[in-house]
């Protein structure tokens, strides 16, 4: 393989039923506008709670792609 430049950002993605889920909009969403992913990586995992139960899931992902020469 050539040699390459890649970028990482962070995203932060949500999900009524699951971390998983929370991750995957991430992505999946990105992929919209960024091309060429290449890895994810998850950061943290949290949730919002009212009234005692959960209420969303968020899963906070680093991605990298490649860089156009």
């Amino acid at each position: 393989m050539p040699d390459s430049v890649y970028k990482i950002i962070e995203l932060v993605g949500t999900s009524d039923k699951s971390w998983e889920d929370a991750a995957k909009n991430a992505v999946e969403t990105a992929s919209g506008t960024l091309h060429d992913l290449r890895i994810g990586e998850i950061l943290k995992l949290d949730m919002t709670i009212e009234g005692g139960k959960v209420k969303s899931y968020r899963a906070r992902v680093n991605v990298s792609f490649r860089l156009d020469a």
